[in-house]
């Protein structure tokens, strides 16, 4: 699970590294960063964006997505040979494992007969071990919710050990096996088509016993893994990785990966099909939160590589945005693309407020009903669009964003703005100033959310909401927001989500009565219908008879008026054009290994024409070429 707070505008941007870094650093480097910092690298702990493009950088998980197809993703095997064998009944899956792999070299397998630590060979134990860490209670697992009472005998085995005082790695679960060397074993409680998804999670990382043994908590500075790259540095300020010296033969296949020569061809990346990944020797990721920072070192030198526009600068920088485009002076310097998140903002009614949500008396319960599709008339979502995200996107009707599969068209009445409409649905009602009840905005302390809640109470001080019953309920962190939204004290919760894996039952299950807080489901939510067709739907595989119920189940979401829903946010991406790449920050992970980095040949006559980073210029180094023909993309 991905929350993401309401009030980030998540224009996230890549930063400077300093200049002995980058000439210490040998061979091709290519120059990251993030806009925030990962705080632990254990893939158990790993939850944030910012982990989890480290740590499947450094480890393999089973399955990953292609590189370049996307809306719709699709998986391939990664650490497993092929794509599993899965029984008639869709409980049983059988997956080999690649043989030869090798763990990194690490002091963790020094033995007599080993003493210099060579790694060794990856198993099919080692996943199994891997999954099984989740449910020791020793640990503070962070993603043991993807498995829960989903896979026969795991949740016991944890409760076992839970009862013990003692974890017992070499006790057998029947539904979790290594069945030989190479073969994974895995029996499902009951069908669960997503479970490939959770493979090419971070959280289901492949660890060694050895390292984990060794360097117990350490082990988020000291990861040991098979994956492309290694860690060679990690501190709060950057993170430094270096070239798997023993990562497996892999070679880029772009055709494969889902190559477009019209979506693609602008990035150069035709060049790469063929090359042994990974391609550049080291990478060097630094974390800073400065969006000024960040942009003059992209901007302003041949610093960092990759980045997306500071929301002050947009104006600048665009010369239209819709669709986005750059202007001449960036596009000579930079490739530029944009792409809708995996992911929405909305806000939903606390439903078990008795003001707000259903009430016991039957007359209320239809005065509420009425009150909550007022305020959703009154919700301008372009006003937000315009004022918070530059004027950039379109906002969306239901839960399912567009680009997932199982997305359906609705009518735009629940997203468009209709002042008098909601004026009469008040007085049809019987609602008047009298009698109206406080309506209180949580958010967590800063200047942009208490602009947010100015232009919500602006927005109902037009329905007639009268201002002093339109309050601001300030919260020191978000930390102590969320605390209040999973007691269930706020009438209303405003926030994002972020996909985990590209499938509609990732953002259906936000409203399925048992997930209610403190679960994922803020709203509290709990509809016998909407339960009734989740848990018909759950087993399915994304089928047209799923997309059927979905859309049945999100007209139940819009009837109750459950929220205002909803806008995926638009990433705007630059990177320099010294660097080969299509960037993403959506749903995949493992992305360093198909990058490749231009080096300046200083051999060049320097009245060479050449482009705004120094490299000989060509044809598509001018104007519009330096970005994707955006005329008719979405």
């Amino acid at each position: 699970m991905r929350l993401i707070t309401f009030v980030g505008i998540v224009l996230s941007i890549f930063l400077t590294v300093s200049c002995g870094e980058r000439k210490t650093a040998k061979g091709k480097v290519y120059w990251h960063s993030e806009d925030g910092a990962p705080t632990k690298l254990d893939p158990i702990e790993s939850a944030t964006t910012y982990a989890n493009r480290i740590t499947t950088a450094v480890y393999d998980t089973l399955y990953e997505y292609k590189y370049l197809k996307r809306h719709p993703y699709e998986l391939k095997p990664n650490l497993a040979a092929n794509m599993p064998e899965i029984s008639e009944d869709g409980l049983v899956y059988t997956i080999k494992i690649k043989e030869g792999v090798k763990f990194i070299d690490d002091a963790c397998f020094k033995t007599k007969e080993n003493p210099k630590g060579k790694g060794r060979e990856v198993v099919a134990a080692d996943f199994v071990y891997s999954l099984k860490r989740h449910f020791d209670p020793k640990n503070s697992s962070q993603g043991s919710w993807l498995w829960r009472g989903r896979i026969v005998g795991l949740d016991d085995w944890g409760k076992a050990a839970r009862e013990a005082g003692t974890t017992d790695y070499a006790a057998k679960i029947k539904g979790l096996q290594a069945t030989d060397k190479y073969t994974i074993q895995i029996t499902l409680t009951e069908p669960y088509p997503q479970i490939l998804y959770t493979f090419a999670m971070g959280f289901a990382s492949v660890v060694p016993q050895e390292a984990v043994e060794k360097y117990g908590k350490q082990l988020t500075t000291n990861p040991v893994g098979s994956g492309p790259f290694m860690l060679k540095s990690f501190n709060k300020t950057k993170a430094v990785l270096v070239k798997n010296p023993t990562y497996r033969k892999e070679v880029f296949d772009i055709h494969y990966e889902g190559y477009d020569e019209e979506k693609h061809g602008f990035t150069g990346i035709k060049a790469l099909h063929g090359k042994t990944l990974p391609i550049v020797d080291t990478v060097i990721i630094s974390f800073m939160k400065q969006d000024v920072a960040r942009w003059n070192s992209l901007n302003k030198g041949n610093e960092i590589q990759f980045g997306t526009i500071p929301k002050d600068q947009i104006d600048n920088a665009l010369m239209s945005k819709k669709p986005p485009k750059v202007i001449e002076k960036l596009a000579k310097k930079f490739h530029f693309d944009y792409e809708r998140e995996s992911g929405f903002v909305f806000s939903v009614f606390n439903m078990t407020d008795p003001a707000f949500g259903y009430s016991d008396d039957p007359k209320r319960n239809e005065m509420n009903k009425a009150l909550r599709k007022a305020i959703r008339k009154a919700f301008d979502w372009q006003g937000r669009i315009d004022v918070f995200y530059a004027g950039i996107g379109e906002p969306f009707v239901g839960i399912i964003p567009p680009g997932i599969s199982g997305y359906s068209e609705f009518p735009k009445d629940s997203i468009t703005r209709d002042v008098e409409g909601a004026k009469k649905l008040l007085k049809d009602a019987g609602w008047t100033a009298e009698n109206l009840p406080v309506f209180e905005y949580p958010n967590a302390a800063s200047t942009t959310a208490t602009q947010f809640f100015e232009q919500v109470r602006g927005w109902l001080e037009e329905i007639g909401y009268p201002r002093k019953k339109i309050k601001q309920k300030e919260f020191a962190t978000f930390g102590d927001l969320n605390k209040s939204m999973k007691e269930r004290k706020n009438i209303i919760n405003s926030y994002g989500w972020g996909l985990d894996y590209p499938d509609a039952e990732n953002v259906m299950q936000l409203f399925y009565g048992p997930n209610a807080s403190p679960g994922s489901n803020a709203s509290n939510f709990d509809h016998p219908e909407y339960n009734e067709l989740f848990e018909k739907a759950k087993p399915m595989p994304d089928s047209e008879e799923r997309t059927k119920l979905y859309k049945r189940m999100t007209e139940i979401l819009l009837e109750e008026c459950v929220g205002m829903f909803g806008f995926s946010r638009t990433r705007l991406k630059l990177w320099n054009k010294n660097t080969i790449m299509y960037p993403t920050r959506e749903i995949l992970s493992n992305v360093f290994k198909y990058v490749d980095v231009i080096k300046k040949d200083k051999k060049k006559k320097k009245n060479t024409k050449a482009d705004g980073n120094g490299n000989a210029g060509d044809a598509n180094n001018s104007g519009d070429a330096g970005q994707k023909n955006t005329e008719n993309k979405e």
